[in-house]
């Protein structure tokens, strides 16, 4: 009798099996939205398509093939970028990159992918971990380091960062890894040598994709920084001729015209940004804008709905560990401009305990207790926030503030004319505190 029962057992198994295999649905691959607007102009949006249409096409007939997701989680990702729809395009990523790494917990690529993307969530911790796994995978591949830069950097381990930066560049110098240095020379106070290698990385991508223009705009905010409104603009225009209609490069002139006074056609450049992608910067640029051009009403719209914005993205994280946009230290700031000093003190400790060692975040801690009056409390993290030697305008004329009200005069004073002295067209609220102070001296 057994030797007939051993076959069948056998036979049922497998037929059990089998229905398992066959009856599993494959897991559901999130589809790509429509742009519209001027984002939907031109080649790139046809080939954009073309590609992710491919890939989704992969995956329908092979729902098990790795690579198409993970490529297809790098494309979603770049389309958050572009169109400023973090929310749908990023969680669509993780989910896509997740399902990767159940099936092969070692793949090099969805693990710096998910790296990247906890740390576009501002999920600084996970995505060091994350990373860490990754280089542990393949050690010589660039942009892991990257990773592990950009991660040691937003939690305050500079030193770190300076020595995954100095890996990243002698495995492959390129775009990536320029911008990197030139961060961190920033971040150190050289802000020649910061010009310097974002230059480079500029010259080393391709005009009109859109890495090679963030790039260039972040060479015209340095030239913004350092007050060279011209060179900034020239960079500006150049990205918008390179890319049409690139958001990042409409509101940096805005932010030119603004330092110069022309409110209506600050107004403009930001309007038009806002309209072509989401994110909450615009609006809360705007309301600074409208503040300044005598538009109470519309600065007030501005202001709660940057609020907003944030808001929803602090609350999805809350909810969801893995995924949602820790917004803290810009709530923070948010609440300063509209007076509500106690919730502008409680996202800032909120993001201060996330990361502590952070110069940014220390920044926040300063400015919203010199905000509240709590001088003592605003000096105590500001010198936290200058020991790298920062000389960002805007760090250096707070810390001349907040020096001055601990009684510190001579100091203060030092550090507001240093700060003037470097960009004369800070922003004109911070610049006018600053010059009432010299005045009375």
């Amino acid at each position: 009798m057994r030797k007939y029962l051993y076959p069948v057992l056998v036979t049922l198994f497998l037929g059990f099996i089998a229905v398992i295999f066959l009856t599993q649905k494959p897991e559901p691959v999130p589809t790509l939205k429509e742009r519209h607007g001027d984002l939907a102009a031109g080649g790139e949006w046809l080939n954009t398509k073309a590609a992710i249409n491919g890939l989704l096409a992969r995956l329908r007939a092979k729902p098990h093939d790795n690579q198409a997701r993970v490529l297809l989680a790098e494309a979603y990702m770049q389309e958050a970028r572009i169109t400023g729809d973090h929310p749908y395009y990023d969680t669509a990523a993780m989910e896509l990159l997740d399902q990767a790494l159940r099936q092969e917990p070692e793949n090099f690529e969805a693990l710096c992918c998910k790296a990247s993307l906890s740390l576009t969530q501002h999920h600084f911790s996970e995505g060091l971990a994350v990373a860490e796994k990754a280089v542990a995978v393949n050690p010589n591949n660039a942009f892991v380091y990257g990773l592990l830069c950009d991660a040691n950097v937003e939690l305050g381990r500079y030193p770190e960062a300076v020595r995954m930066a100095d890996k990243m560049n002698q495995v492959r110098p390129d775009l990536r890894s320029y911008t990197r240095v030139s961060y961190l020379r920033e971040i150190h106070g050289d802000l020649p040598g910061a010009i310097e290698a974002m230059q480079m990385a500029v010259e080393a991508g391709y005009a009109g994709l859109e890495q090679t223009e963030w790039a260039r705009v972040m060479l015209g905010h340095l030239y913004e920084t350092t007050g060279d409104l011209n060179r900034a603009a020239q960079q500006y225009q150049q990205a918008l001729l390179a890319r049409p209609h690139y958001a990042y490069a409409l509101a940096g002139l805005g932010r030119v015209a603004q330092a110069r006074q022309d409110y209506p056609t600050a107004i403009k450049y930001l309007q038009d940004a806002r309209i072509t992608v989401k994110d909450y910067a615009f609006a809360d640029e705007l309301a600074d804008l409208y503040h300044q051009n005598n538009q109470p009403a519309e600065a007030r719209k501005m202001a709660q709905e940057s609020i907003g914005m944030l808001a929803a993205a602090a609350n999805e994280a809350d909810e969801n560990e893995a995924m949602g946009h820790y917004a803290d230290r810009e709530l923070a700031y948010a609440y300063v401009k509209t007076g509500e000093l106690d919730k502008a003190l409680q996202h800032a400790n909120i993001e201060y305990k996330r990361r502590p060692d952070n110069i940014d975040v220390c920044e926040t801690m300063a400015w919203v207790h010199y905000k509240r009056g709590e001088y003592k409390e605003a000096e105590k993290y500001m010198s936290i926030a200058r020991r790298t030697n920062s000389r960002n305008p805007t760090l250096l004329c707070r810390a001349g503030l907040i020096a001055t009200k601990n009684g510190h005069t001579a100091e203060g004073q030092a550090l507001i004319k240093q700060a003037l002295a470097i960009n004369p067209y800070l922003t004109l609220d911070l610049a006018d505190e600053g010059r009432k102070l010299l005045a009375v001296r």
